[in-house]
């Protein structure tokens, strides 16, 4: 099988149903999103398959998904058919509560970090970020863009911020607090307020 195809060498690349130029920002949006599938590969690859072995299938899980992001922000056929469903945003909603529950009580801001796979989800974390903001400005040039994809990933940010914090826990390793911040976290602010 040969891989290339010698057609993107001015400059263009094929989208489902059009070409457009390869800086065009539909491409970054699901290039971002390819990149943040990427980190979540590195991420799988540093996490212990017993200690975590919910972590690991929610992480395949999230893998899958992402490709399916990335094929609806490339999709502008007129026979859209798009494959991310809302169901996969309901399991994140209760995958983030269940993380927030696990991880120790937060107060303050953290640094990215810890340990190795925790800081590759908070890289994971802050590439979604800015697959997110590609995905805003593309609904704003183009409404016909899934808007399920923008809420998808706001949704994944705060899974993977989630999830960054379970694994330090697991691995009995602490999060380190940003030193000048305030209190920011209303479970904190009620509980230094009794």
């Amino acid at each position: 099988m040969r891989i290339y195809t010698r057609t993107g060498d001015k400059g263009k690349t094929s989208i489902i149903g059009g070409r457009v130029d390869k800086d065009d920002t539909r491409v970054e949006a699901y290039g971002t999103v390819d990149e943040v599938n990427c980190f979540v590969g590195q991420a799988i690859t540093e996490l212990d398959s017993e200690l975590f072995k919910d972590i690991l299938l929610d992480l395949e899980k999230i893998q899958h998904e992402l490709f399916d992001c990335g094929g609806d922000l490339a999709n502008v056929s007129e026979k859209r058919e798009l494959k991310l469903q809302k169901e996969s945003i309901e399991y994140l909603e209760k995958k983030i509560d269940e993380y927030i529950e696990e991880a120790p009580e937060l107060e303050r801001f953290i640094l990215p970090g810890g340990t190795k796979p925790s800081a590759s989800i908070h890289i994971a974390r802050t590439v979604t970020r800015r697959a997110e903001r590609l995905v805003v400005k593309l609904l704003k040039a183009d409404s016909k863009t899934p808007e399920l994809a923008l809420q998808y990933l706001n949704r994944l940010s705060d899974f993977f911020f989630a999830l960054a914090r379970v694994i330090n826990y697991r691995m009995k390793v602490k999060d380190v607090e940003y030193v000048r911040s305030a209190i920011v976290f209303r479970e904190g602010k009620r509980k230094n307020e009794k």
